[in-house]
């Protein structure tokens, strides 16, 4: 069986004339009766009632015809979506610190995502994709940063944020009596900040200014060893090993989460960049947390309810 024949069909079953049929397909009329009398021995029913005068579908030609359109319009979708892929450019997708960990196989059938080797803070990445640098980015931003640079963003992932303390008792600490720390390099930390800077406002948490890039690394470690505060551990934290004389605390009343949107212009209509948009955020990777009544984000973050 081949899927020629099943066109041959379709035609022969829409004119229910061989003649015509055969016209609208340009092959020769004994051919196509031939082709159809293949078929019908592959698949071991008889489709056609035909004699001199008349042709017309069997029952089973009948029961077998929408299965039969449905088949090939999938294989001219599978035609036209291999035809997309091998004929256009990339979609560029930039980020930050995180990115789904099945990126390559939520995007391998709609479009060829290539993740750009230069990591940036989120403010940077945005303004890429502003300018036609990026196709796409992950990145956490504003409602006004939004606006200002004419995105939109898609919930893609979020962290729930904890907080890292001197070792000693291990139960949950209120956001309310815990520190986070503001960096003066606005370069490297401007969207933490902002974040950082809301959850004073609205948590009572302490901010405590720094100079010297303590978000991360042994920098961080060492303003935790000095504080007399659990201090919260940012998202390009998440994932660093905790020295063993401190410990990790979770952050209660509320739980705290950082999102991260998938970020493009908002007049982007190529069906390669929207494919990927879909695939990347369907089923976000989220806390399931997120959302909750007992759960905060910054009034200020896009997916903020």
């Amino acid at each position: 069986m081949e899927l020629r024949q099943l066109r041959y069909f379709v035609a022969v079953a829409e004119d229910l004339n061989f003649s015509r049929a055969a016209e609208r397909l340009l092959i020769a009329g004994p051919s196509l009766s031939q082709q159809i009398k293949a078929l019908e021995r592959d698949l071991g029913v008889r489709l056609f009632d035909r004699d001199r005068r008349s042709v017309a579908l069997t029952p089973q030609g009948a029961a077998l015809l929408p299965d039969v359109r449905e088949l090939l319009e999938r294989s001219a979708a599978l035609e036209r979506r291999a035809t997309a892929l091998s004929g256009s450019a990339p979609v560029r997708l930039g980020y930050v610190n995180w990115l789904p960990p099945d990126l390559s196989r939520r995007t391998a059938a709609v479009a060829q995502v290539h993740v750009d080797a230069w990591v940036a803070p989120s403010h940077t990445q945005a303004a890429r994709v502003a300018d036609g640098s990026l196709d796409l980015a992950v990145c956490w931003l504003t409602r006004d940063d939004l606006e200002r640079l004419g995105l939109r963003a898609r919930l893609i992932g979020a962290d729930r944020l904890y907080a890292v303390a001197p070792a000693g008792p291990s139960d949950p600490i209120p956001a309310a009596r815990t520190t986070v720390l503001i960096d003066a390099d606005v370069t490297s930390w401007s969207s933490w900040n902002v974040f950082a800077q809301h959850l004073v406002g609205d948590l009572g948490a302490r901010g405590v200014d720094i100079t010297d890039s303590g978000i991360t690394g042994p920098a961080f470690f060492d303003h935790v060893r000095r504080s007399d505060r659990p201090i919260i551990n940012s998202p390009k934290g998440q994932t660093t090993p905790i020295p063993r004389d401190l410990m990790r605390r979770e952050v209660v009343s509320p739980r705290v989460f950082w999102t991260w949107s998938l970020v493009s212009r908002a007049d982007e209509n190529r069906p390669p960049v929207l494919a990927a948009i879909d695939a990347l955020t369907a089923g976000a990777d989220t806390d399931p947390g997120l959302g909750a009544e007992d759960s905060w984000v910054p009034s200020v973050d896009p997916h903020a309810r």
